[in-house]
């Protein structure tokens, strides 16, 4: 039987302010380059009126991969927390213009937190540095999920920015049992290393326990092993989980599955800005798995939607991905 949905995530809603500038401001703005920072709302309206010129698009990591799955016709759903305001408004029009079924339950508008919003820093050399005020989208909690629609998909994709709180992970692992005894199956990003840092020991317990993909980069997936090789930490994971998809920048993706490892190569393009690449390869590789392709087809997939992201700034696809991938014989 056909489920209605092939991917659903579950992650922070946020909308991008995007903006370039040169080294020497991430330096008298107190901002650790080519990080993610939590910040409160103070934090958030002083970089916005000392950041140069920005572009505001809805963005947050799970619902960026959404996108991408849905740009290429995807069955998708999304579940994430905003508020009932401007930017909650406009977050919530973008990912249902995507295609994307959203109906999570907003926060009314007189709500003390507001909707989430990343200010995105990109450096000359595309790095880019994340300010990052959750506001309510941290307040995802078990009673916000559908439990209907993960039990109707074939895939849930899980946000591991979206695992800072007690509350939070509670509801990963309400999302993985509502989804696994009805057929379906979890995969997990881990976002970030020093998320992975400030939560080892729960991220390797639900990942072990609970996740059937994997998605990490090469910084993350030795956070997460605590080892001082790439090829240590993926062994480690090659143990513990079905499919491994670590990507490694110019290097490509490595996936791991069944004591094999595939290489992927990554596509050339002009580094723009590297926000969102990882979102993409997610993306690319999750639809090629609902498309029944190998994982190896799967992988390169993965690196040409992640091309496109570097390419421009901003992390949610601006070309025809279907396009893209007919001109790389991937359709």
């Amino acid at each position: 039987m056909t489920k209605k949905y092939q991917i659903v995530g579950v992650g922070n809603a946020l909308v991008d302010v995007l903006a370039h500038c040169e080294e020497d401001f991430l330096v008298e703005a107190g901002i650790d380059k080519g990080v993610m920072q939590l910040i409160d709302t103070a934090r958030a309206a002083e970089l916005y009126d000392t950041m140069g010129p920005a572009q505001e698009v809805s963005g947050g990591s799970a619902a960026n991969t959404i996108a991408g799955v849905a740009a290429l016709g995807g069955r998708t759903g999304f579940m994430a927390k905003v508020r009932d305001d401007q930017l909650g408004r406009i977050f919530a029009h973008d990912i249902k213009a995507q295609g994307t079924d959203f109906s999570t339950r907003q926060a009314p508008n007189d709500y003390p937190n507001e909707t989430g919003r990343c200010l995105i820093l990109v450096t000359p050399d595309g790095e880019r540095s994340m300010n990052t005020y959750l506001g309510v989208s941290s307040e995802l909690t078990a009673n916000d999920l559908d439990i209907g629609m993960l039990a109707g998909t074939e895939w849930i994709y899980l946000e591991g920015y979206l695992f800072d709180s007690p509350d939070n992970q509670i509801a990963f692992y309400r999302a993985a049992e509502a989804t696994k005894p009805a057929g379906g199956k979890v995969s997990l990003t881990l976002s970030d290393p020093f998320c992975v840092d400030r939560h080892r020991d729960a991220f390797r317990a639900f990942v072990k326990d609970h996740v059937d993909l994997l998605f990490c980069n090469e910084h993350e997936m030795q956070a997460l092993y605590q080892t001082e090789t790439l090829e240590a930490a993926m062994e480690m994971a090659a143990a513990e989980v079905e499919t491994v998809a670590c990507t490694a920048s110019e290097k490509g993706a490595y996936i791991l599955n069944a004591g094999e490892k595939i290489h992927a190569l990554a596509t050339a393009t002009e580094v723009v800005d590297a926000t969102g690449a990882g979102d993409m390869f997610a993306a690319g590789f999750m639809h090629g798995l609902t498309m029944g392709r190998d994982l190896m087809t799967c992988g390169t997939m993965g690196c040409v939607a992640a091309a496109e992201a570097i390419g421009h700034m901003g992390a949610r696809p601006q070309i025809d991905l279907k396009e893209l991938f007919a001109q790389n014989n991937l359709s």
